[in-house]
């Protein structure tokens, strides 16, 4: 049975995406301003959307592909997280990231696998150091209740088989130049990526056998023998689409009240000096994640095809089910990162922040994706869960893989899981979210 599915909002994505306004501009692509036909559409030009696309031109031979991204390639969430690719248990929803044993093993795989295929499109397609770098990650602790969190968090890696690496204040300050941390876990298989770069990159690899429309988004689908997916100006016929909008997928009328839409916010300083740089000493590019899953995450990137070297620091979270911040949203956030930042790099207290923004999660209530056919031919890859970079390019592959194969070892693994939940009734839910996430932020301190 056809039907006429129109898409009731467009994201709207608060502030710059920064990683993308420091780098030189990009030459883009065209809207789409025609009616043409494709065999294959991915909708989303992010890492699920990449993902989905790469792993298309792996299997479907000659077959045309076409990509449709409702903004500029970057300048939605991809180009507004922080940049890590986490191999190991990252649950948001857990007080230490850890979840069920056998969960976390098989998650390690998944993740796994994922970086794999981001690594083999970063060898092809030529990216630098700087733009995907296998350093691994640091967990890092202020406090004394950090340091609990780390010492659970190490006795589960441990019962997984998971190396690491302790770090004392000492080790931290000299990797760091700060002498905020206290303490420290190293896990060597995390990756570390300038997520705008990255995106650029994969896409002009792909170029030759994706054809990418930017600045243009779908604002219907008519399903049918033939879906025919409508932009603002123009549209595309074709036989199988992929709607890799992580918690937009929610505005095509999929997964109704089972979506959890956080907003996270971040703040970049401007390019440091030379005379900062030397006052701040450390190595030249670090990412910490909190201990405590509602601290601050922090980053300190060298300089990338004129980039300049940068602090970010993230933390605050808020739920809006409207998929859209107040004003008030990024006011708090300001001030807890100006905060942050201070107490973290107080050499640096001259350095004015240049770019501040909010960046989309989409997380569920049992933290399952939102994932498979929803329609003859149209599968969903979405609800990445907090992880875009890593779950996403892992959500991206398998639906590609369904639509495709049907069936696959890796396939077989990932459906392993269970609906998203459905959420409890509003106004409860928002209340009660904020409310918590609110409460978390006072009970991490000065991990915050």
């Amino acid at each position: 049975m056809s039907k006429n599915i129109q898409v009731k909002r467009l994201p709207k994505d608060p502030g710059p995406a920064a990683w993308n306004s420091i780098l030189p501009a990009a030459s883009g692509y065209p809207q789409l301003n025609d009616d043409i036909t494709a065999d294959w559409v991915v909708v989303g030009g992010g890492f699920t959307g990449l993902a989905a696309a790469r792993r298309l031109s792996q299997l479907v031979g000659d077959e045309s592909i076409v990509l449709l991204e409702a903004n500029h390639l970057a300048e939605g969430p991809a180009g507004r997280n922080s940049g890590f690719m986490i191999d190991l248990p990252h649950d948001l929803n857990s007080e230490t990231y850890a979840g069920a044993h056998e969960h976390d093993l098989q998650q390690i795989r998944l993740n796994r696998a994922a970086i794999d295929f981001a690594r083999d499109m970063a060898e092809e397609y030529g990216m630098a150091p700087e733009v995907f770098n296998p350093c691994g990650k640091v967990t890092a602790a202020g406090s004394s209740r950090g340091g609990q969190h780390i010492e659970s968090y190490r006795k589960h890696l441990e019962s997984l088989g998971e190396t690491y690496q302790l770090m004392n204040a000492g080790e931290m300050k000299n990797w760091t130049g700060i002498e905020f941390y206290h303490q420290g876990l190293f896990t060597p298989g995390a990756v570390m990526i300038q997520p705008a770069a990255f995106v650029r990159k994969a896409a002009q690899g792909l170029s030759s056998k994706v054809i990418f429309f930017e600045k243009s988004p779908v604002i219907g689908i008519e399903t049918g023998e033939v879906h025919r997916l409508n932009t603002p100006s123009g549209s595309v016929k074709a036989k199988n689409v992929i709607l890799a909008v992580n918690g937009h997928i929610q505005s095509f009328g999929f997964f109704p009240r089972q979506l959890l839409h956080v907003f996270t916010y971040a703040s970049m300083t401007r390019a440091l000096s030379s005379t900062e740089i030397k006052q701040l000493k450390g190595v030249s590019d670090w990412g910490v994640l909190p201990a405590d899953p509602m601290g601050t995450t922090v980053r300190r990137s060298s300089d990338y095809m004129g980039s300049g070297h940068r602090v970010v620091v993230r933390n605050h979270a808020t739920l809006n089910q409207n998929m859209e911040v107040t004003e008030r949203n990024l006011r708090n956030a300001a001030k807890l990162q100006e905060r942050s930042f201070a107490r973290r790099f107080p050499m640096l207290k001259d350095v004015d922040i240049e770019h501040r923004w909010g960046g989309r999660l989409c997380l569920s209530w049992n933290s399952m994706p939102a994932f498979g056919e929803v329609e003859q031919r149209i599968w969903s890859a979405a609800c990445q869960n907090g992880l875009g970079t890593v779950k996403g390019t892992l959500s991206g592959m398998m639906a590609a893989e369904q639509a495709v194969l049907g069936k696959s070892e890796l396939l077989s693994e990932f459906l392993e899981h269970q609906a998203p939940s459905k959420l409890p009734p509003e106004p409860f839910l928002s209340l009660g979210a904020n409310m918590t996430m609110k409460w978390k932020e006072w009970q991490a301190g000065i991990e915050l």
